[in-house]
């Protein structure tokens, strides 16, 4: 991946919904460009940013079950606000619907209480050894690395507590 655009996971409830934070630094390279003016975070970033905490979700929640978790599909998304360098964007996901290789989530992102961007998204999840058994190594360490970059994310994570 290119860019992580989660700094922290600050709370998740298996199953249900995640909130994380992406700290906008005007260090990072791509604001140069959009816009040398007035540097905002892109659209298209925002959206990565709201996939990526749907697969943390998604990760958290199935004990990183899938190697492989994608953006399928964004439906109804809506940019109401700029995010520019020195704003928190807090973006939560709430888990909608999960089928067999698909879930489905609502996501909004905020910067001081204000929407910015709002949407949903269909995630697709697999491994990689699911169409070709020789993958599973590779399945096995890109889920290692995933799993080294979750203890990142979520130290100091509200996790919700799970009744059984």
């Amino acid at each position: 991946m290119r860019f992580w655009l989660l700094d922290r996971i600050c709370s998740y409830e298996p199953d249900t919904e995640l909130t994380a934070v992406k700290n906008v630094s005007l260090a990072e390279e791509y604001l140069s460009d959009h816009f040398p003016e007035f540097p905002v975070l892109p659209g298209v970033f925002m959206l990565e940013a709201a996939t990526q905490a749907g697969a943390w979700l998604v990760r958290l929640s199935e004990n990183y079950a899938h190697s492989i978790i994608v953006l399928s599909e964004a439906r109804s998304v809506k940019y109401a606000d700029f995010v520019t360098p020195g704003h928190a964007l807090t973006m939560r996901v709430e888990q909608t619907a999960s089928e067999e290789r698909y879930v489905k989530m609502r996501f909004q992102g905020e910067v001081d209480g204000r929407l910015s961007v709002s949407g949903r998204l269909v995630l697709e999840r697999y491994n990689l050894a699911d169409n070709d058994p020789r993958q599973a190594s590779l399945d096995e360490r890109m889920i290692a690395y995933q799993r080294t970059t979750g203890s990142l994310l979520t130290r100091g994570t509200t996790v919700a507590a799970v009744e059984l």
